[in-house]
């Protein structure tokens, strides 16, 4: 399993907003893709900026590409994400799963 990591910021009013784009439209179109395992989304204040950490779960690379496309480290961000973000990452990480352990 993959673990593709990226990261991006909101102005503290529109990080709400935010997380209900991420809800509403990102997750049931993540949930429609094969190979798609599951996200996290970690969310801290800052200083005038809450930052996300976006954490989402993939059956393989082949999995993780049908989301980027063949550039499987480009950062997916759509017009109406750009909209309410007021800085992101332009690449994404990816970790291979060695542990994982849920309670």
């Amino acid at each position: 399993m993959l673990a593709r990591i990226w990261k991006g910021t909101t102005k503290p009013a529109m990080a709400d907003r935010y997380v209900s784009h991420l809800q509403e439209s990102v997750i049931p179109e993540l949930g429609a893709i094969p190979g798609f395992r599951g996200i996290y989304v970690l969310r801290r204040a800052e200083a005038g900026a809450d930052e996300f950490l976006v954490l989402t779960l993939w059956e393989s690379l082949e999995a993780v590409e049908r989301f980027s496309g063949p550039d499987a480290e480009r950062a997916v961000v759509p017009p109406k994400a750009q909209a309410l973000l007021a800085s992101f990452e332009i690449r994404a990480t990816h970790f291979h799963v060695a542990l994982a352990h849920h309670v």
